[in-house]
């Protein structure tokens, strides 16, 4: 198998282990759209299928079945009629593996829920598919594959019919981490420092299809110029496209990440209901669910408090990016990253994205701490009665009895500790203390672009992390 791959090693191992199996493997490979999912599996496979199959957009039955018929047409070399239902195309498919010579027959079914359309009993000639045939071999391997995450979620991976309990591997690809960004850019020859391209992973996440927009010979602060505020800007227009593509009603969706955009700490689910005015039934808790699932927001629980009162956070770059410049721009200006450079609008937006950016490296976070073996919990912590509220944007309750207080800090230098700052952390420390009444040692952390500026208060820090650390 090809492994010319930037990144995605647990993706590789797992890909080799179930081609390897001695059974028949039914694959769900799920994600936002653009994260990679269908490169990884070309790539791995090289393209190389007993059957590939790939759903056509807004498309009628009639044409998915033409289709169908076009593509078996191509691979066997053989005359098939169009199959009249998807039960009868199914049957075809039989026929074709049942002639190739291959020794592990894989079949690579893509953005499977376009075939899904109303009334094509798709699924159930899928499960007839599966369940009476491909599972009884032991040498078939599914790849099923689609942006539309709640569809492959409740049709495939969570199905109460035929196909219950019949996924062998659910595979949600996710976003590149700075380490495989970096990877990437120098794969294209692209040289860009780390400050640079942690600038870049605030304004469109680890996305490789956006990351393959860059153009060579322009910067960062360029290239992010010219794909969201040049006149004929990729990404200006690539949000409605993303959340239709991956969502049923997306509508309902962007009113859900727009309330969250509006508080950077999160909101409840009684909060997001009042923001949007949607529903309290299940419909809200799948598009929470969904949002989640594709790596749009997380969930958690502040310092101290119980489950019921869990926050939604939203995570996603493109979509913070997108509600902060894009949706509403005023600017009217080509250049206008480069303009804003250091300008409070800037520098407000950075100090909040390096704190997503943080939180979505946490493993890295721990692995410089020295505490990737220890058991422990990420939080956020506000005290709303202290003067203007004690804030921490990032706690982390350790099972060794010790306790985090983590700082995030975006700079073009060292960062350093003021006086007044310094006090600040003093009072943070001391009224987590008193209100948490915990027993644990309380540690102060920083994690900075390029460390702490040595003076007579850096000493009162007990650990710190640098933007080299999240790289690795």
């Amino acid at each position: 198998m090809r492994q010319s791959i930037i990144g995605r090693k647990k993706e590789l191992d797992v890909l080799n282990r179930l081609y390897n199996s001695i059974q028949s493997e039914f694959i769900a490979v799920y994600g936002r759209r653009r994260v990679g999912k269908t490169f990884l599996i070309r790539q791995f496979f090289n393209n190389k299928f007993v059957f590939q199959l790939s759903g056509l957009a807004n498309a009628t039955t009639k044409e998915q079945l033409v289709n169908f018929n076009l593509t078996i047409k191509r691979e066997s070399k053989k005359d098939f009629p169009i199959a009249k239902t998807w039960l009868e195309a199914f049957e075809q498919l039989i026929s074709l593996v049942e002639s190739s010579n291959d020794e592990r027959k894989v079949i690579f079914l893509d953005e499977l829920p376009w075939l899904d359309t109303p009334r094509s009993q798709f699924i159930q000639a899928l499960e007839h598919f599966w369940n009476g045939w491909a599972s009884a071999r032991n040498d078939v391997m599914l790849i099923t594959c689609g942006s539309a995450t709640s569809w492959m979620i409740d049709k495939i991976i969570n199905n109460h019919g035929g196909l219950h309990n019949r996924i062998t591997y659910k595979m949600r690809l996710e976003p590149f981490t700075l380490m495989e960004t970096q990877e990437y850019f120098r794969s294209k020859g692209m040289e860009y420092t780390q400050y640079q391209i942690a600038e870049c992973y605030m304004a469109m996440g680890g996305i490789p299809y956006y990351l393959n927009m860059m153009q060579k010979e322009l910067s960062v602060t360029q290239n992010i110029d010219l794909l969201f505020f040049d006149e004929n800007a990729l990404l200006k227009t690539e949000f409605h496209n993303l959340y239709a593509a991956l969502f049923k009603n997306s509508e309902d969706y962007i009113k859900v990440v727009e309330a969250l955009c509006k508080k950077n700490k999160g909101l409840t689910r009684n909060e997001i209901i009042a923001a949007t005015k949607l529903s309290t039934n299940g419909g809200l808790s799948t598009i929470l669910k969904n949002l989640e699932n594709c790596s749009f927001i997380r969930t958690y629980t502040s310092f101290g408090k119980k489950e019921r009162d869990k926050l939604y956070q939203l995570t996603d770059f493109y979509t913070l990016f997108y509600f902060k410049f894009i949706k509403q721009n005023k600017f009217n200006d080509d250049n206008f990253w480069v303009n804003s450079i250091n300008t409070p609008l800037h520098n407000s937006w950075a100090g909040y994205s390096f704190e997503m950016l943080c939180l979505y490296h946490l493993k890295q976070i721990k692995t410089a701490l020295g505490i990737s073996g220890v058991q422990t919990s990420a939080s956020s912590w506000k005290d709303y009665e202290y003067e203007n509220g004690a804030q921490i944007d990032l706690v982390l309750d350790r099972k060794d009895q010790i306790i985090n207080l983590c700082e995030m800090k975006f700079a073009t230098d060292e960062y350093e500790i003021t006086k007044n700052y310094d006090t600040q952390l003093r009072q943070k420390k001391s009224v987590f203390a008193a209100k948490t009444k915990t027993r644990k040692a309380i540690h102060i952390t920083m994690v900075t672009t390029y460390g702490l500026k040595q003076n007579m208060y850096s000493n009162s820090i007990q650990s710190e992390v640098v933007l080299e650390d999240l790289f690795r």
